[in-house]
């Protein structure tokens, strides 16, 4: 498989545009544990389609997520990542599958949705805050399961479930990292049964790791100096509307 082919249809700046984007997307996934998999898909369906998208994000992960491992590694509450991973392995592996029977219509209702849906659940569930013991978490884990395995940007509902059991601050970063690690392994295999890990995937997954390996001890760095309220206010807003263009570019053929 040559996977310099996979860059085949698109330009220079067009490849700029994602390395920043991925860079950017990784610096505030390390501040907010959230990020890639909401503000990838913007950029990242006008060029390639909503169907790779999810197998994209998934490979790249591992990469992204590694690097916020390694920056948070001690903060790491290894118990209860076990209990998420334990409970959410067969529906993750479930949602990935019924990710592979949607056509590229399908999958950009399915991830504009998501995305949309993504902004008012984690307000909802920060305002009302929710607690719950292990018994909760593994019960939230099912249902998280069969999201992060077929959509993007469903990585804020972990965050909340951990929140929610009780986690804060850079533990929440950290042991989402560790789950996000074995669901995207879970994910790629999946995929790659599939057959829709193609050379495209690989180039933009590859691209998109490699340049938001920085990203986590960059954001690391500047934890303490940048206020939170406002890249999420700004990451919500894109969210929201690049949800809206997907689902709208979906339907359009209907109209």
């Amino acid at each position: 498989m040559n996977i310099l082919a996979g860059f085949a249809d698109i330009s220079l700046v067009q490849l700029l545009i994602v390395a920043a984007v991925a860079l950017f997307a990784s610096v505030i996934g390390g501040l907010a544990g959230y990020g890639t998999g909401a503000l990838m898909p913007l950029v990242l369906v006008p060029l390639v389609g909503a169907e790779p998208v999810v197998p994209i994000i998934a490979i790249s992960s591992v990469l992204t997520n590694l690097s916020r491992l390694a920056a948070y590694l001690r903060y790491t509450d290894g118990r209860r990542a076990l209990i998420v991973v334990a409970a959410g392995a067969a529906t993750t592996a479930l949602g990935a599958y019924g990710y592979t029977r949607l056509t590229n219509a399908g999958a950009a209702l399915l991830i504009g949705a998501m995305l949309i849906l993504s902004v008012p659940l984690r307000r909802l569930l920060r305002r009302r805050a929710v607690r719950i013991g292990d018994g909760g978490l593994a019960a939230g884990a099912v249902g998280y399961g069969v999201l992060v395995g077929g959509t993007s940007g469903s990585g804020v509902i972990l965050l909340s479930l951990l929140m929610a059991a009780g986690l804060e601050g850079a533990a929440v970063i950290a042991t989402d990292a560790v789950v996000s690690l074995v669901t995207s392994a879970i994910k790629i295999s999946v995929f790659g049964l599939a057959g829709v890990v193609t050379a495209q995937v690989l180039a933009f997954a590859l691209l998109i790791g490699a340049v938001a390996l920085p990203g986590a001890f960059l954001a690391k760095a500047f934890v303490e100096r940048m206020p939170v309220h406002i890249h999420t206010a700004i990451l919500d807003a894109a969210v929201i509307t690049g949800g809206l263009v997907m689902i709208s570019s979906a339907l359009r053929p209907l109209i």
